[in-house]
């Protein structure tokens, strides 16, 4: 299996085109970003969770699955927050801690993910998502968090976050066999494009607040360095430990390794915004691994998917 570059060139042009709008607004009309930081933590992301949970009817596998990401996620993040506070500012490291768990599985991989894997292979994929995103509103917010605010502090914002109660309340209305109506998932199909634009617009509304000052060149080696090393490496040790030990099927080992390659996450911005640290540099190092992905992912896949089909 192949993947032509020109594959990403639509998604790519889609999410530069929103951060050129949120460039714009923040430019010309002034917008504040952080009330929009504020209302996609607080209620998009919640409800969009909450709908891909009740639409994907969780199993049991799938569950695992997005347990399994949730967990890996965890532990890349807290082991990279141990190093990152020994090289890096509070800010900077809290930041660089964050990003390391997480990556652009659903703006930027997920119209990949439609083209390369059947529609049960695009289901596991989602649900390893999924565990990406709990990592993001749990953990991952928490390390952001300690970057500024003490240990109870920090922990208390966590547990006012609704991403893991509209998590336990999917869970819930599953395994009661409740039948959400119709018209309610109907009316909840607008939340996952407003997620999408409104949380790369963050991206071009930070940049315009960017100065030469703000280009720390340390900070965004380590960031690149962890989504375009570390990661596509721990992928493909893990499909390949999984193949050799308990067998993998294709489409999951695809949905995994694709998990491995793709940007960093427009929500580090979100989250840092949100949490008042450095956002500009969490900003220029989005944008400059997202630049990087249509080269760097078809170059990556077409390296490891010949070792792991063999």
């Amino acid at each position: 299996m192949t993947l032509d570059p020109s594959t990403l060139m639509g998604p790519l042009w889609t999410l530069l085109a929103f951060v050129g709008l949120g460039w714009l607004a923040a430019r010309r009309l002034a917008v504040d970003p952080r009330p929009i930081a504020t209302l996609l933590i607080y209620l998009i992301a919640p409800l969009t969770f909450f709908r891909g949970l009740i639409l994907g009817g969780p199993t049991p596998t799938y569950l695992l699955v997005t347990a399994a990401l949730f967990a890996t996620a965890c532990l890349v993040a807290l082991g990279v927050s141990r190093l990152a506070h020994r090289a890096l500012p509070g800010e900077e490291g809290a930041v660089l801690a964050f990003s390391a768990g997480t990556g652009n599985t659903g703006y930027f991989g997920l119209p990949v993910a439609l083209v390369l894997l059947p529609p049960s292979g695009v289901t596991l994929y989602l649900f390893g998502v999924l565990g990406v995103t709990l990592y993001e509103f749990t953990l991952g917010f928490y390390l952001s968090a300690r970057g500024r605010f003490s240990m109870r502090d920090s922990l208390a914002k966590i547990l006012r976050l609704p991403m893991i109660y509209a998590f336990l309340a999917a869970l819930l209305v599953e395994a009661a066999g409740l039948e959400i109506p119709a018209t309610i998932l109907e009316g909840m199909d607008v939340f996952p494009p407003t997620y999408t634009l409104l949380g790369m617009m963050i991206i071009g509304m930070t940049l315009g607040r960017v100065t030469v000052r703000q280009f720390d060149w340390r900070f965004i080696g380590a960031c690149v360095a962890v989504r375009y090393a570390l990661w596509p490496l721990l992928a493909l040790g893990a499909v390949l430990g999984l193949q050799a030990t308990m067998g993998l099927a294709p489409e999951l080992a695809m949905a995994l390794l694709l998990v491995g390659v793709v940007p960093m996450a427009a929500n580090v911005v979100v989250v840092a915004m949100e949490l008042g640290i450095a956002p500009e540099k969490g900003a220029l190092a989005v944008l400059l691994t997202t630049l990087a992905a249509p080269l760097l992912i078809p170059l990556y896949l077409g390296w490891m998917l010949p070792l792991v089909s063999g």
